[in-house]
């Protein structure tokens, strides 16, 4: 099996809305692996669960398989191709491209993440 695939040994797993999640505590910070799978849309999969109009999380991490595209209600959006550095605030919405799932390796302090990381509360210009 692929190793960025296969399960992680040790991780706290989430599933939510078809998207696997490992995550290790380092420190006060999270190391996560997400994969989401060919096919996914975070409005399709993940709204319904969580009730939200938008992600309300800050992804910060790197992209090593995968495409991931997504926009933000003002219009603008974003575009990540294997390899690349992510940054995508709060208040998105978010989808694979293609037939082959997305790996985010993705740091994060929960709900603190973009205060912790400086950066804004929600998507701005």
């Amino acid at each position: 099996m692929d190793p960025l695939l296969a399960p992680m040994a040790d991780s706290d797993h989430h599933q939510v809305g078809g998207v696997d999640s490992d995550v290790f505590q380092v420190g006060d910070a999270r190391v996560k692996r997400v994969l989401y799978p060919p096919g996914f849309r975070w409005s399709s999969h993940i709204k319904p669960v969580v009730g939200t109009d938008t992600c309300g999380h800050t992804h910060v991490g790197f992209l090593v398989r995968g495409h991931l595209a997504g926009a933000y209600t003002d219009g603008c959006t974003f575009d990540f191709d294997t390899p690349s550095a992510v940054l995508i605030e709060a208040g998105h919405d978010g989808w694979v491209v293609g037939e082959e799932p997305a790996v985010l390796i993705e740091f994060d302090y929960g709900a603190d993440t973009a205060t912790r990381l400086g950066l804004p509360s929600g998507h701005q210009h």
